[in-house]
């Protein structure tokens, strides 16, 4: 069933819908798990295009449901070159599938990490293109509300293509100002993706008042502040977890980030500046996308061409690279744990809606489980090959 035929009837029957499915798609290998649903790689039967498939299956719970449904109204709105687009929706008796644009390129993070060279003026080019498209969603009243490196992605694995925003399942619309933390109570609370969230949240969302568009753009400071320096603006070196949690509110809260050396030394003023207007902490203050737009270092006037490479990828890889391996496990455990229960699908599909509901909203999975030996086997290998990318793109 088609988008709009989605968001303005009831859903035909599943067996319809799933044959539908069947005749305009290929399901193609690598299957991976996300915060909430599950992606495949398809592929369209009538012109070869390969696509993206997300299926969030009802039965994990009311929230699971919301967000779908949520993210395809969103995506429904927004027609633009740096967002990625829906082509295709469907719904059946225990699923929403969501078929979008394949981003066949890399995260902005991997990408860094992989270039020979890199300079203000590479920053500059990126920033452009993700507060053109955050500009575009404020102008139709749509706050992303998640943004952070790991929602920026190449469009194609050739590396002068757009920039891509994803993930638009806690996006909402402003109307009248937002006051939930993004939509989830694991955007503060404890989550596998709580500190990530944390890290590139405003100080009004924090401090649970109410918010709009200027989260966005407090988050592209906190990316911009990022791919300058490779470090976040606001951190914490602390063990004990509680400690460490309100330590970084109240930096946040006091906007307490700093230019530090050696790290900033050889970034421009103008740079600078543009981070400082988008980290105010005073949200009726901040730049908007719009002005930030205009600012010259964002047009590519006063970002300097001296390559910060070394620097930037040394402390992205220390400070980010361990936290992507453990969401990378995290998501190894979602994924073994579908396969487990994979031999009770045909008895699930026979209950009732009503019956797969109450389950969904009582059951409970462990995403948090010990590393065994195997995966720690496996954390060596990936931590051994980020090293030799990084010396090797060093020298």
């Amino acid at each position: 069933m088609a988008l709009g035929c989605w968001l303005c009837r009831a859903p035909s029957t599943s067996e319809c819908i799933l044959g539908e499915l069947a005749e305009k798609y290929d399901y193609g290998p690598g299957t991976r798990m996300e915060e909430f649903c599950e992606v495949f790689q398809v592929k369209e039967k009538a012109t070869g295009h390969s696509f993206s498939c997300k299926r969030f299956r009802k039965r994990d719970g009311r929230r699971v449901r919301e967000i779908a449904r949520n993210e395809a109204h969103m995506l429904k709105m927004i027609k633009h070159p740096n967002v990625l687009q829906l082509v295709d929706s469907f719904e059946t008796r225990t699923e929403y599938i969501l078929i979008t644009e394949y981003a066949t390129g890399k995260e902005v993070f991997e990408w860094l990490l992989e270039l020979g060279r890199y300079s203000e003026q590479d920053a500059s080019v990126v920033l452009h293109q993700v507060l053109t498209a955050v500009s575009h969603l404020h102008s139709l009243g749509i706050v992303h509300r998640d943004l952070k490196l790991e929602t920026l992605m190449y469009h194609t694995r050739n590396g002068d293509t757009n920039i891509v925003l994803t993930d638009f399942h806690l996006a909402k619309m402003e109307g009248r100002r937002i006051r939930e933390p993004c939509g989830t109570p694991e955007y503060l609370e404890g989550s596998s993706n709580k500190l990530c969230r944390l890290l590139f949240s405003a100080p009004e969302v924090v401090a649970k008042k109410k918010y709009g568009r200027p989260v966005d753009c407090w988050a592209v400071g906190v990316i911009m502040y990022i791919l300058l320096s490779g470090n976040p603006p606001f951190y914490v070196e602390c063990d004990d977890h509680a400690n460490h949690d309100k330590s970084l509110y109240r930096q946040i809260l006091a906007g307490n980030y700093e230019f530090d050396s050696p790290y900033w030394d050889e970034i421009s003023d103008a740079a600078k500046d543009l981070v400082s207007k988008l980290l105010e902490v005073n949200q009726e203050h901040r730049m908007t996308a719009k002005e930030a737009l205009a600012h010259e270092w964002t047009c590519g006037k006063a970002a300097l061409d001296k390559d910060i490479k070394s620097g930037v990828c040394a402390q992205m890889k220390r400070n980010f690279a361990k936290r992507r391996w453990k969401k990378a496990f995290q998501v190894t455990t979602v994924v073994k744990h579908l396969m487990g229960n994979q031999r009770g699908t045909n008895e699930r599909k026979r209950r009732t809606d009503v019956e797969m509901e109450t389950e969904g909203e009582t059951r409970s999975t462990d995403e948090e489980e010990a590393v065994g030996p195997e995966q720690k086997s496996q954390m060596s290998g990936l931590e051994e090959e980020e090293e030799k990318v990084c010396t090797k793109n060093q020298h």
